[in-house]
C-alpha cells in the first residue's frame, strides 16, 4: 500500500499536476485498500472537514490578508527607512538594514514571500547601487526573509500546531531567539563582506531625519507590539490577534496612511482569498492522509524501516531535520509538514520530546529549504520579482544556508535556546 501511494504520488507531481491531486489521490488508494472499497468513505470525508476545523487556522487567512495589505501599503517602506537612518552609514550598513529590515518586516507579516517583495524590491537596487555583488544581494533577501517563518506570527507554526496539538502561543515565543540569532549571523557575515571587498558606506542620516523615520515608523511596529505582548500579556489569543492585526492594517493604510482605497483593499481579500483556499485545502487532504496512514499504521513501519523505533532523541531530531531539509528543497513546506509531521509524531510522543522545540526546529529546516536549491519557494519569488535567472539567485547562497544550518545543529544540540524563553513566559 505504502509503495503504491508514494508511486501514484510521485507520477502525478511528475505529471505537473498540483500537490493536492497527488495526495488525494494517495489517500483515495490507501483508504480503497485498507477498506476494501469506499463503503466507508465518509470516514474520509470526516476527516477532511475535522482538519479545517480547528479555531486556530482562522489566523492563517487572517495574517495572510494583512500581510497582503501591509505589502501593497506603506508600512514596509516606513521600516526600512528608520532601520536605514539608524545603521545603514556603518560598514556594511545597508546589507545589515536589509536583513533587519527583513526580520521587521518578517514580524509584521509572517511570511517569507511577501518579505522578499515588500523588503527586497526597494532595497535590491541600493545595494547594488552601493558597490554589493547582484549574487550577495539577492541572496541576502531571500535568506533574511526566511527569519519571517521563525520571528512571531508564523503562518507554519500555526499549521504545525494545529497537526501536532501544540500551543501555537509556545511556539511562537520560543522562534524569537532562533530567529535573532541568525539575524545577528547574517549581520556579521554582511559587515565581513563589506570589509573584504570594500564596499562604500552610504552617508550618514542627521538627527532630524532619524526622528522622523522613527515617528513615521512607529505605526508599522504596532503590528508585532500587538501579537507579542497581547498574546504573551494574555488579552488575546493568536487567532483574535490575527484578526485584530487585520482591522489594525486596514486603519493604517486606508486611513492614517491613505495608501489604499475600497476598490484595492476589495482585490486584496479576493487575492487572499484564493490564497487561502489553496491552503485549506492542503491542509484538508492532508489531514485525511494522515488518518489513512495512521489508521494503517505506516509511520511506525517507516520509523522501523529506517532503523528509528529505538532512536535516541539527538538521533530523532537529526533525522527530523534531515527529512524536513529534504523534503522543502522539493515540494512546498506546508505540504511537506502535513505529511512528515504525522509520521514523526508517534516516536516524539513516545520520546515525550518538547513538541514546542520539534516546531522550532521544523520551522527553521522550512526555512532552509525555502532558500535551498532546486525548489526553493524564495528562489522562485526572487526570480520573478527580480528578474534574475535562476542560477544568478543561488549563486550566492551557501554561507547563508550554512549558517542557517548552524542555528538548526545548535537547536538540536542545545534546546534551550529556544526553551528559555518560553519556559521563561509562560513559567515552566
Amino acid at each position: 500500500m505504502t509503495s503504491l501511494m508514494l508511486i501514484a504520488m510521485v507520477l502525478l507531481l511528475l505529471l505537473g499536476f498540483p500537490m493536492m491531486i497527488p495526495m488525494l489521490v494517495a489517500t483515495l488508494i490507501g483508504f480503497y485498500i485498507q477498506f476494501s472499497g469506499f463503503d466507508s468513505s465518509h470516514f474520509m470525508i470526516q476527516q477532511m472537514f475535522a482538519g479545517i476545523r480547528p479555531a486556530s487556522l482562522i489566523a492563517v487567512p487572517m495574517f495572510i490578508l494583512a500581510a497582503d495589505i501591509m505589502t501593497k501599503g506603506r508600512s514596509a517602506n516606513k521600516l526600512i527607512e528608520m532601520v536605514m537612518a539608524y545603521i545603514g552609514h556603518y560598514k556594511g550598513g545597508l546589507a545589515v538594514s536589509t536583513a533587519a529590515a527583513c526580520t521587521m518586516f518578517g514580524a509584521v507579516s509572517g511570511s517569507t514571500q511577501a518579505t522578499v517583495v515588500a523588503v527586497g524590491s526597494p532595497l535590491h537596487p541600493k545595494l547594488i547601487q552601493n558597490g554589493y555583488k547582484d549574487s550577495f544581494s539577492l541572496s541576502l533577501i531571500i535568506s533574511a526573509s526566511g527569519i519571517a517563518l521563525l520571528i512571531p506570527p508564523s503562518i507554519g507554526m500555526i499549521i504545525y500546531g494545529g497537526i501536532s496539538q501544540t500551543s501555537i502561543s509556545e511556539l511562537f515565543i520560543a522562534g524569537v531567539v532562533p530567529g535573532l540569532l541568525i539575524l545577528i549571523l547574517f549581520s556579521a557575515y554582511s559587515v565581513f563582506f563589506a570589509v573584504k571587498h570594500q564596499v562604500p558606506t552610504v552617508a550618514r542620516s542627521s538627527w532630524n531625519e532619524k526622528m522622523k523615520s522613527t515617528r513615521e515608523a512607529v505605526w508599522p511596529l504596532g503590528f508585532p507590539i500587538i501579537v507579542v505582548v497581547g498574546i504573551y500579556g494574555g488579552l488575546f489569543s493568536p487567532t483574535e490577534a490575527a484578526s485584530i492585526c487585520v482591522l489594525y492594517a486596514l486603519l493604517l493604510e486606508v486611513v492614517i496612511f491613505r495608501e489604499l482605497n475600497f476598490k484595492d483593499v476589495l482585490g486584496i481579500a479576493k487575492s487572499t482569498g484564493l490564497i487561502t483556499a489553496v491552503v485549506f485545502i492542503l491542509v484538508a487532504v492532508g489531514s485525511a492522509f494522515s488518518w489513512v496512514i495512521s489508521f494503517a499504521q505506516i509511520p511506525q513501519a517507516i520509523m522501523a524501516g529506517l532503523g528509528l523505533n529505538d532512536a535516541t532523541e539527538v538521533g530523532l531530531l537529526l533525522a527530523i531535520s534531515i527529512a524536513f531539509f529534504v523534503g522543502c528543497m522539493f515540494v512546498d513546506s506546508i505540504v511537506v509538514i502535513l505529511i512528515l509531521v504525522p509520521i514523526f509524531l508517534p516516536e516524539i510522543e513516545r520520546l515525550e520530546l518538547d513538541k514546542v522545540l520539534i516546531g522550532v526546529i521544523i520551522t527553521l529546516q522550512v526555512a532552509i529549504g525555502a532558500v535551498t536549491p532546486p525548489f526553493g519557494c524564495n528562489i522562485f519569488t526572487a526570480v520573478a520579482v527580480f528578474r534574475r535567472r535562476y542560477m544568478d539567485v543561488v549563486k550566492g547562497s551557501l554561507p547563508f544556508v550554512i549558517m542557517l544550518i548552524t542555528v538548526a545543529v545548535l537547536l538540536i544540540l542545545m534546546p534551550q535556546t529556544a526553551l528559555f524563553l518560553r519556559d521563561l513566559a509562560f513559567g515552566k
